[in-house]
């Protein structure tokens, strides 16, 4: 019996040799395809380049979880974005199929939002909250080792229960605004401004490790620490500047520079004609 190329690749690439196989079968099955006159046999290399990709779609869709839409729709809008990207993806392009493919999955799924947003106008500070309760719940989740109560994420919080309450009433309805929060108040970047979308020119999260890896293989060590404690510890551009022992300009600076560099190397390629 003949072994597919998907049988040969782990279904979770968890590791940097993992998702090189990936990326290496994905790109032998698109030019087997491009090679093919056979519309069945082009068909079924498509099918296999998308189950060799779906788990990278279903991580996307997770990402925009706890904004009002349910998590089969959101899978299933990932799902047709992965398709769309295997379709449209030149061969010919120095981007990886990944490079190509997450941008254009993320751009399904926010379209998805934007196209099916509110349809009863709420207050905006029940839109807020809803954003903020959705950016600290895995937190609270992970303390408790349980779903938290609405008591308990108002005291988490610092705010009033009845307004906890609204907002998880409102859940219905889509938080469109956490899809372009900033990281923190006193930031002049917003995690948007790391990579270009077809859409809106921006990205909103340097969420995917996938994408990410290679390029950031290529940083410095002090570049590497400064994109760290941004933008997944947390830090504010002063803590950083006080840890490596320079100013919150130079921080905003080098931030600004490794970014525009970022956006550069993962802009999504031009779809095929």
């Amino acid at each position: 019996m003949v072994t597919s190329i998907t049988d040969q690749v782990p279904v979770h690439c968890s590791t940097a040799a993992d998702r090189a196989a990936r990326e290496a079968a994905t790109r032998e099955l698109m030019e087997r395809r491009a090679a093919s006159t056979d519309e069945a046999e082009r068909q079924r290399l498509l099918e296999e380049v998308v189950e060799l990709n779906i788990e990278m779609a279903r991580g996307i869709a997770r990402r925009f979880r706890g904004r009002g839409a349910e998590a089969e729709d959101l899978e299933q809008v990932a799902y047709l974005g992965l398709v769309k990207a295997a379709h449209h993806y030149r061969l010919d392009a120095d981007t990886p199929f990944i490079g190509f493919a997450i941008p254009t999955i993320r751009g399904e799924v926010k379209r998805y939002f934007r196209d099916c947003a509110w349809t009863v106008r709420i207050p905006r500070r029940l839109q807020e909250m809803q954003g903020t309760i959705a950016s600290k719940l895995p937190e609270l989740e992970q303390q408790l080792n349980r779903e938290p109560t609405p008591a308990e994420i108002a005291e988490h919080l610092g705010v009033e229960v009845c307004e906890v309450e609204q907002a998880l009433a409102a859940k219905g309805c889509f938080n469109v605004l956490s899809l372009d929060r900033p990281s923190d108040a006193d930031a002049d970047l917003t995690l948007a401004d790391v990579v270009a979308d077809d859409e809106d020119g921006s990205i909103d999260q340097l969420e995917t490790v996938e994408m990410l890896q290679p390029v950031l293989e290529e940083l410095g060590p002090r570049e590497r620490r400064i994109l760290q404690l941004r933008f997944v510890e947390g830090w504010t551009q002063s803590e950083i500047g006080r840890d490596i022992g320079v100013s919150q300009m130079q921080v905003s600076r080098v931030l600004r520079k490794i970014l525009d560099d970022l956006r550069t190397k993962l802009s999504p390629l031009p779809a095929a004609a």
